[in-house]
């Protein structure tokens, strides 16, 4: 079994000056960093004193498994001869919080809207996306289901093929 590591540096700041010596005194804003790439500004949710321009924790989990289960179906595609021209997922997430404030993920539901180049392609694109989850890092590591409801396209055409 081969391994892989990946490594974040996470930096609060979010320090008005008097740290977190009350709950309001302090920002939830942080930087997230990777060796060699662009940070990304994060906060926590508006609803939990975030700051709602910036990306939350809830929102990269969500990215996450879209473009996790993207590149895999995309990889699918390339291998079993269906030309894909278009990709586009409006994936929605939905997290529970309990009475104490904390939270859990109930699902995720991805909405891809493929394109692809000739109508023959059309059944075996929508089976694709079974095999993509099967094989999509982060959506075999949550304990709570991914859902999937796309819709394939011909290319140049506005005949809809729901799944």
């Amino acid at each position: 079994m081969k391994l892989h590591h990946y490594s974040t540096t996470t930096i609060w700041t979010g320090n008005q000056g008097l740290g977190t010596s009350e709950y309001k005194a302090y920002e939830r804003s942080h930087l997230i960093q990777v060796e060699g790439k662009p940070s990304i500004e994060g906060s926590s949710d508006a609803a939990f004193r975030g700051d709602k321009t910036k990306y939350t924790p809830e929102d990269m989990l969500v990215a996450s498994i879209s473009t996790c289960h993207m590149l895999w179906y995309l990889h699918l595609c390339a291998v079993n001869g269906v030309i894909v021209t278009a990709y586009t997922d409006q994936a929605k997430g939905i997290m529970e919080e309990d009475s104490k404030g904390s939270g859990i993920f109930k699902e995720i539901t991805l909405h891809p809207m493929v394109t692809v180049k000739e109508q023959g392609m059309i059944d075996q694109a929508n089976a694709l996306h079974h095999e993509a989850n099967k094989m999509c890092f982060i959506a075999n590591s949550v304990k709570f289901p991914v859902h999937h409801k796309p819709q394939t396209v011909v290319l140049e055409s506005t005949e809809n093929v729901n799944v």
